[in-house]
């Protein structure tokens, strides 16, 4: 017996109750015109259909920040959203800020301080912590911030807690924050 083709795939999929989209993502500068069930999820569209593999896969309910990608220059958590949603908008996973030869200065300062041991964590918090730093930059408070009305100095207090929704099961926290505060202070 053949192999369905994708007409009879969608009819059966339809018949199923899931429904099928035609989703355009600008990915890594890149643009893609995908079709989708439209259950998937961003980080399942990253992973399975464009092959970007270096976004992870951890817990899969938005409690590790594994999964971490910038959508239009902000942290998601690209399991926990559809990549329906995000039709047209701007995505940037770890692949796309920086080249083996050119690396981008956060890419740069994990490496400086050893701020990883397996890696597996590590794409999801550069990507965090590249965000981490543009909103205290742009004075975006946290549970932390001590006065709204003043401008957010870069603290390992701050850092810390905006962190936070990343885990790192081998426990490099002490060295991300050195790399964090690392990039902070070249660009301040």
């Amino acid at each position: 017996m053949n192999p369905p083709n994708s007409a009879e795939r969608r009819r059966e999929a339809a018949q199923n109750g899931a429904e099928r989209s035609n989703v355009s993502l600008v990915v890594n500068g890149a643009r893609h015109q995908l079709e989708l069930d439209n259950r998937t999820t961003l980080l399942d569209a990253l992973r399975e259909h464009l092959k970007l593999t270096g976004t992870k896969k951890g817990c899969d309910h938005g409690q590790c920040g594994a999964c971490t990608v910038l959508v239009n220059g902000e942290r998601i958590n690209a399991c926990l959203t559809l990549a329906v949603m995000h039709e047209g908008d701007d995505v940037a996973t770890i692949e796309g800020l920086g080249e083996p030869d050119h690396l981008d200065p956060m890419q740069q300062a994990f490496l400086d301080h050893d701020a990883f041991q397996c890696g597996y964590c590590t794409p999801g918090q550069i990507c965090s912590a590249k965000a981490v730093l543009k909103e205290m930059r742009a004075d975006l408070p946290s549970h932390v911030t001590k006065d709204l009305t003043a401008p957010i100095e870069v603290t390992d207090a701050e850092i810390r807690e905006r962190m936070s929704g990343n885990l790192c099961r081998c426990g490099a926290y002490a060295n991300i924050l050195k790399a964090i505060n690392q990039v902070a202070e070249e660009h301040a």
